[in-house]
């Protein structure tokens, strides 16, 4: 498992004194209210203030203080550990976690492998079929029926997978 989680992505500058703002990539926005350290690009910065501002994260930075420094941080990728990861609820998964499983059917019939997740108000996978096609689903409960991170299996019912997946052409 990976062992770095990506939480946020710096989108830009903010004002002249190095805060940056920070598009989040977590389910949980309030969790950078609480925020002490972060990993960029595998450096350590201490977090010295957050702001929530709609949906979107104000933070400032140790040893980052003007706003050419702060400009250097632009499009990189905010990460944390998993020790400092947020405890996930019961039936609750991290989407790094989730891309490189196969998806099984209940009659262990191999549909494919996740190779992406795109986070929406139900969350979509992307999954290249045993034939080489591309399929796209939405994760429902109906549809999977067990997911296994550590084996990297995710079960499915073959039948409402049929009714709710969609290919690329």
């Amino acid at each position: 498992m990976q062992e770095t989680l990506k939480i946020g992505l710096i989108v830009k500058p903010q004002g002249i004194r190095g805060e940056v703002k920070v598009q989040p990539l977590t389910d949980d926005i309030n969790r950078f209210k609480n925020l002490k350290e972060v990993l960029i690009d595998g450096a350590k910065y201490r977090v010295l203030s957050s702001t929530i501002g709609g949906n979107v994260v104000f933070l400032a930075f140790s040893g980052i203080n003007d706003r050419n420094q702060a400009e250097m941080l632009r499009g990189k990728f905010l990460c944390v550990t998993r020790e400092n990861a947020l405890p996930l609820e019961e039936g609750r998964y991290f989407i790094v976690d989730i891309i490189g499983c196969k998806i099984v059917t209940e009659n262990c019939d191999c549909v494919g492998e996740v190779i992406d997740v795109f986070s929406a108000r139900t969350d979509i996978f992307t999954v290249r079929c045993e034939d080489g096609r591309i399929m796209r689903f939405p994760f429902l409960l109906d549809t999977v029926k067990k997911v296994d991170v550590n084996a990297k299996i995710i079960t499915v019912d073959k039948k409402r997978l049929g009714e709710v997946s969609c290919y690329e052409d």
